[in-house]
């Protein structure tokens, strides 16, 4: 049975290292995995998404509506944005942080109010925490994306090894200290 994951979240908030992460470890747990990257203006802070699917034959990279058993979001506003993609038992881990998209930016519209009320509300499971805090608690506001994927980790019962290996192997020693920490504080908030 495949499973589906998607990781969704603004230009330059580190999506694609978590998804060359995820998909390293699923490759070393054995499973066949797919990833694809579907960009927005990523260079102008616009909508990524990364796709991840592994199973034990994957035949297709792409999510279709419906199908993400995991939605990863780095903002509340793309969690929103991509809620149609998730199963009905499916569950959204989602940053609380904000990012003005360019219309909120232009003065065009407002940033929507109480998003993760809302969507809870809608009988979504939503799994939200407070992940730039945790970052910059680890040392740099930048690790975000390993503040999530420690949160991520707490929905599969791989050995904590298999993760730390997994970070070992996608991000440079320099900052393997500092992103191990944020991990750490991501799986055990």
């Amino acid at each position: 049975m495949t499973k589906n994951i998607m990781i969704v979240g603004v230009g330059g908030q580190g999506s694609l290292l978590a998804s060359k992460l995820l998909g390293h470890l699923l490759l070393t747990r054995g499973y066949d995995v797919k990833v694809s990257e579907v960009h927005g203006m990523s260079q102008r802070g616009g909508s990524v998404v990364t796709y991840v699917r592994y199973g034990d034959r994957v035949y297709s990279p792409i999510i279709d509506k419906g199908e993400a058993d995991l939605i990863v979001s780095f903002e509340q506003l793309e969690a929103a944005r991509w809620i149609e993609y998730l199963k009905p038992e499916g569950t959204i881990v989602t940053n609380t942080q904000k990012t003005d998209p360019m219309p909120v930016i232009t003065g065009a519209t407002t940033y929507p109010e109480e998003l993760i009320e809302k969507m809870k509300a809608a009988g979504v499971n939503v799994d939200a925490i407070d992940a730039l805090s945790l970052a910059e608690k680890a040392g740099s506001s930048k690790a975000v994306n390993l503040v999530l994927m420690g949160r991520l980790s707490r929905y599969f019962d791989f050995p904590d090894e298999a993760w730390q290996e997994a970070i070992s192997a996608c991000v440079p020693a320099k900052f393997l200290e500092l992103n191990r920490k944020a991990f750490e504080l991501g799986r055990s908030a």
